[in-house]
C-alpha cells in the first residue's frame, strides 16, 4: 500500500473534532500521488460527504470543466479540502477544526511533493497568503521553499455569483504558463504567520 494510501486510512479514523460524530465519510482526497499540481479547497460539502470524494457536487463539475480548460483530468492532479469532514449545515470550518487537520493537509503536501499549489477559496487561501484579500490576490502566485503558491476563488463561488466566472476561469488558464516559468518565479520569505484561517 503507498504512503497516501496508509495516510489516507489514517485519516479515516481521526476523531479529534465534534464534526466526526456528525459524517457519513471522510474526505481525505484524491488524485495522482506524485501530482505537480495540488488544489486545496475549503471543506467537503453534501454529495462529498455522501461519497467520501472530494469536489463531486455541482461546483466539483465546474472544477473538472476547469481542469478540461488546460488539458486536465483530475486523475492528473491532486484534489483535497482543509479539512476533511463536513461541517453540520455546510457552515463555515471552525478554527479549531481547521487547526486539528492541518497535521493532515501538511502531511499530504510532503508525501505528495507538488510543484504548485492552488488554493480555492479564502480558508485556503488564508494558510498561504495570511492576511490578504482574495478578491485582491486571486490570480497571483507567490514561491516559496521552490513551491509554487497562486490564490483562485473557490468553483462554488462562479455558482453564486456569475461575475466572478470570468475571472476564475481566466485564472485556471494562467496555472500551466505558471508550472513552466517556476524556475524563473522570485522565492518569497515564509509569511510572518501562517494564519489558521
Amino acid at each position: 500500500m503507498s504512503a497516501l494510501s496508509e495516510l489516507n486510512k489514517e485519516i479515516a479514523l481521526c476523531q479529534q473534532c465534534e464534526i466526526a460524530k456528525y459524517r457519513n465519510r471522510v474526505v481525505p482526497g484524491e488524485g495522482a500521488e506524485d501530482a505537480d499540481i495540488m488544489f486545496i479547497g475549503e471543506a467537503p460539502g453534501w454529495h462529498e460527504d455522501q461519497q467520501g470524494r472530494p469536489f463531486v457536487g455541482p461546483a466539483g463539475k465546474y472544477l473538472d470543466e476547469l481542469l478540461a480548460s488546460i488539458s486536465l483530468r483530475r486523475e492528473q492532479v491532486y484534489i483535497a479540502n482543509v479539512i476533511k469532514c463536513r461541517p453540520q449545515g455546510n457552515r463555515d470550518p471552525l478554527p479549531t477544526e481547521i487547526q486539528n487537520c492541518r497535521q493532515w493537509l501538511q502531511r499530504q503536501i510532503e508525501t505528495i511533493q507538488p510543484k504548485m499549489i492552488v488554493t480555492l477559496g479564502r480558508y485556503s487561501m488564508a494558510m498561504y497568503f495570511p492576511g490578504k484579500s482574495i478578491s485582491k490576490i486571486h490570480g497571483t502566485a507567490q514561491k516559496r521553499d521552490d513551491v509554487v503558491y497562486y490564490a483562485m476563488y473557490h468553483p462554488a463561488a462562479a455558482l453564486h455569483q456569475q461575475s466572478l466566472r470570468q475571472a476564475i476561469e481566466e485564472d485556471m488558464l494562467k496555472i500551466p504558463t505558471l508550472l513552466t516559468q517556476a524556475e524563473t518565479i522570485k522565492e518569497e520569505p515564509e509569511p510572518e504567520q501562517l494564519s489558521m484561517f
